[in-house]
């Protein structure tokens, strides 16, 4: 007989939303001393509450301080049992997305802020609502200096179900801090033989607990009680209130009179209800309609999926969650006559990503037919070079940077594939590290575009912002139009990229200018807008094109555009003729047309190819033999 051993029991998993970094380090501290007495773990999520009338999208910088704010907290307990959410929610009403975590991570235990004001909205509801929600244990915090403690005041009443979470908390942050613990209990004139029921029902309980140095009974009303017993006690433990029997939890009139007669710091806590919480619902206001149109969704998109480059400039972290998830990664140079820059790029990103700090894995030179000294160049620091039309000679070759890119799928190693242009002049290694950072955090996220301020060299005048000319007047108004997901795309057309491989060999590659266009679709369409990042690479110094060699990009891109829109409603936009454009040319005092035929072919993805397969360990599949789509 197979005896299976049982599944072990999930740890006790603490969740703690971080809306403010001195608030949430104080609160990490009573997580940690919870955890004491019950094994387990701290999940931490940072969460941005923006007011109703504002779009999601101005969050996204506090969501950028945010992650930071939470990387340095988690450095002050580099062995406490805590684990970071990657991604940082942004919301109007972020409680509907708190209890999906909770649900996910079948969480034990929730601990929240109150903050002045109770009657305040926290995490866009009322707090009695969000106590009657919460389908867990939930304490809620007021004030500060729980180090600091010397005496707990428990105020308890018999019946109650949160009296033994109350008294979980207290005697955790007693042992925590080195406290005692007063227990109080009133009772109204007339009901004392219950205040003697009760203790009676406590005593087999408390008896042994060394933290519980006094016992009080009073034949008084709860408020002015704790009220009266507050000195000389730092902080008061007390359990949620319920209306009636089995009626739905709120603060109640006791925590808020205690509240407005006392200064000391507070805890609420209400025990997780006994039956199955109902299904997530979001709160709103009466009459008010639930909607997420498409601009909603895009504006909690920029606001959660859009990062800075100083995020992730701990390398030595990078490093860590490379390897503690088993990766290697790989960066390609495409490069066509890149003699003057090429050199800086390569021992500026070889240095410090592989010397210096092993987060890359491999640097390889991807030409496309350089006529000057690119290759040599990268051949003399030590790199590989391949010369695309030279790779995978079955399939042909053509002109064009995207082509060079699905080539060097083909031959680069990593699970990550990075890639950036040649032709950068202020290289630093950010301009790697950056679209890196967010694969590494979060493994939600396929596909990472950089983006930054790109000056417009005139002469010896430089023009600030004045670059990215054919992002701004085709590429975005075109996906405005026709694939508003990505309205939120801040430079579409960036050369820093970064994409896990699983993703990257199962979608198409455009030859030439429009394989950007066409990659951020194509994700967007398999794998979501969720599946996306942007990262802040600051600014990007390189070559700008004279206006008249700008317009064969444009059109390229028009192509794309087209062609996904073709796939997506199955009908037929563009015929042979849309694909040669006739520049316009002045030489020498005479006006005349130059015909260009501009046509954007279209890679299958990698995946589908034999050679791949084979080279990649795959099992062969009965796709007949790849092609490219013309």
């Amino acid at each position: 007989m197979i005896r299976h051993e049982e599944e072990p029991k999930q740890r006790y998993t603490i969740l703690l939303p971080v809306l403010d970094a001195e608030e949430a380090e104080e609160l990490l501290w009573l997580a940690l001393a919870l955890l004491r007495q019950r094994p387990g773990q701290v999940v931490l999520v940072g969460v941005v509450t923006v007011p109703p009338d504002r779009p999601l999208s101005e969050g996204a910088v506090m969501a950028q301080r945010r992650r930071e704010e939470l990387h340095q907290l988690v450095e002050q307990y580099p062995d406490a049992p805590l684990r970071l959410e990657p991604m940082v929610r942004v919301a109007h009403q972020p409680w509907p997305e708190l209890e999906r975590i909770i649900r996910q991570e079948r969480c034990d235990f929730l601990l929240l802020p109150w903050r002045e004001g109770a009657d305040e909205p926290l995490m866009g509801m009322p707090l009695d609502q969000l106590l009657n929600a919460a389908p867990c244990t939930v304490a809620v915090v007021r004030g500060r200096g729980l180090r600091q403690v010397r005496q707990i005041l428990l105020p308890v009443q018999g019946g109650s179900p949160h009296t033994p979470a109350a008294l979980h908390v207290a005697l955790a942050l007693a042992d925590a801090a080195d406290a005692g613990v007063t227990l109080l209990h009133a009772a109204p004139e007339g009901v004392r033989d219950l205040a003697d029921d009760f203790f009676r029902e406590y005593r087999p309980l408390l008896r042994g607990l060394d933290r519980v140095r006094r016992e009080v009974r009073v034949i008084r009303e709860m408020v002015p009680s704790i009220v009266g017993e507050a000195p000389g006690h730092q902080v008061i433990v007390l359990g949620s209130a319920e209306a009636i029997a089995g009626g739905p939890s709120r603060l109640g009139p006791v925590a808020r009179g205690v509240a407005a007669g006392t200064g000391q710091a507070i805890i609420v806590v209400k025990a997780a209800p006994a039956a199955p919480a109902p299904a997530p619902r979001h709160w709103e206001p009466a009459a008010a309609p639930v909607v997420t149109p498409l601009s909603v969704l895009v504006d909690k998109w920029f606001a959660e999926n859009t990062f800075h480059s100083r995020e992730f400039a701990d390398l030595e972290q990078l490093v860590a969650l490379k390897e503690e998830q088993g990766l290697t990664i790989s960066l390609g140079l495409p490069a066509l006559n890149e003699e003057e820059t090429v050199g800086k790029v390569i021992q500026t990103v070889k240095t410090a990503l592989m010397d210096e700090v092993p987060l890359l894995d491999e640097v390889v030179l991807i030409d496309s037919g350089s006529v000057d000294y690119t290759r040599e160049i990268a051949a003399d620091l030590g790199i590989p070079v391949y010369i695309h039309q030279e790779i995978l000679p079955r399939y042909g070759a053509y002109h064009g940077k995207g082509e060079a890119l699905w080539k060097s799928l083909y031959v680069l190693k990593g699970d990550i594939v990075a890639w950036i242009d040649t032709d950068i002049v202020n290289i630093h290694p950010r301009f790697v590290y950056g679209i890196l950072g967010p694969l590494l955090c979060n493994p939600r996220i396929q596909y990472v575009k950089g983006f930054y301020r790109r000056p417009l060299r005139r002469g010896e005048r430089v023009i600030a912002g004045g670059g990215g000319r054919v992002t701004e007047l085709t590429a975005r108004p075109l996906i405005n139009l026709f694939f508003p997901e990505l309205s939120g795309i801040i430079q579409p057309l960036a050369g820093e990229y970064a994409g896990r491989r699983e993703a990257l060999e199962q979608i198409s590659f455009f030859t030439g200018y429009g394989v950007e266009t066409g990659l951020l679709i194509d994700i967007l369409e398999i794998f979501g807008l969720r599946g996306i990042a942007q990262v802040d690479l600051q600014e990007r110094i390189h070559r700008n094109k004279p206006l008249q060699d700008l317009s064969p990009m444009a059109f390229a891109i028009i192509q794309v555009v087209i062609r996904r829109l073709e796939d997506r409603h199955k009908i037929r936009l563009m015929e042979d003729v849309n694909k040669t454009m006739n520049l316009i040319r002045y030489e020498l005092g005479r006006l005349h047309l130059e015909t260009l035929e501009i046509q954007e072919r279209e890679r299958p993805p990698m995946i589908t190819l034999p050679e791949y397969r084979e080279k990649r360990g795959l099992r062969p599949t009965n796709v007949g033999e790849a092609e490219g789509r013309g």
